[in-house]
């Protein structure tokens, strides 16, 4: 285990072992109208270890013509008894993993591989914000479900379509904001002031988006670079694209 120090906190990064995990589809359900939620059964998860909101598993599917692709995805929910893990499909207009979720059926096989690792950010933080598209919704759904009671933070969040505003089931003091570009999430971050104390930000979406938020946070906020992670989930023009930005 790695400890990196954040003034008097720190980020844990844990590694595990990856493996290859042979399963098939338990469930599937609409959680938006571009966003689609399944859950995949088998006995290879019994062992399965998700320690972080940021973790990614390798999600290993056939294309339409039977060659393997692997796409990164946020294990939204693990139950153990049950030997299920949930990942959500955001639906875009074209796509391999696109059209592999709107094809999706009840006992499918397919392959999950990860996490690689955890990178366990502390939920002591006097405040945390996040930041990010539809693309970084199911792990800014996992954090606010996982994040204590009366823990404050503050989430902008951008969405295309209305129909893709959800309800968060958290515990959380939170204070959600949807916005319809990516400019006007960074308008919305240039203009908030953060709060007093220790925070910790983090943000994924689109490479360009992302690139701006970290600059703005470094220059305009002066906030400290060890206690942010932004990363870049996708990148127009690219079909499979992921960049840790900080």
């Amino acid at each position: 285990m790695d400890i990196i120090n954040t003034t008097s906190r720190a980020v844990q990064r844990v590694r595990h072992d990856v493996k290859f995990r042979d399963v098939t589809v338990s469930n599937i359900r609409q959680t938006g109208t571009n966003m689609l939620s399944i859950t995949f059964r088998g006995e290879a998860l019994s062992d399965f270890v998700s320690l972080s909101f940021d973790d990614h598993v390798k999600f290993v599917f056939p294309d339409a013509n039977g060659v393997p692709v692997r796409r990164d995805y946020t294990p939204t929910d693990y139950d153990k008894q049950r030997n299920e893990v949930t990942l959500e499909f955001a639906l875009h207009a074209e796509g391999a993993a696109t059209d592999w979720a709107r094809r999706a059926k009840v006992g499918m096989a397919t392959v999950i591989a990860g996490p690689r690792g955890s990178m366990i950010i502390p939920a002591n933080y006097d405040w945390h914000l996040l930041v990010g598209d539809l693309s970084s919704l199911p792990a800014i759904n996992r954090r606010l479900k996982e994040l204590p009671a009366g823990t404050r933070v503050q989430a902008v969040i951008e969405i295309a379509h209305m129909g893709d505003i959800r309800q968060f089931d958290s515990q959380a003091q939170a204070d959600v904001k949807w916005v319809t570009s990516g400019a006007e999430a960074l308008a919305d971050i240039r203009a908030l002031q953060l709060p007093a104390g220790e925070g910790y930000v983090w943000g994924a979406g689109e490479a360009a988006t992302m690139a701006q938020l970290r600059t703005l946070l470094l220059n305009e906020k002066q906030h400290p670079k060890d206690a942010m992670r932004i990363s870049a989930y996708w990148k127009r023009g690219a079909s499979d694209f992921h960049e840790k930005l900080d």
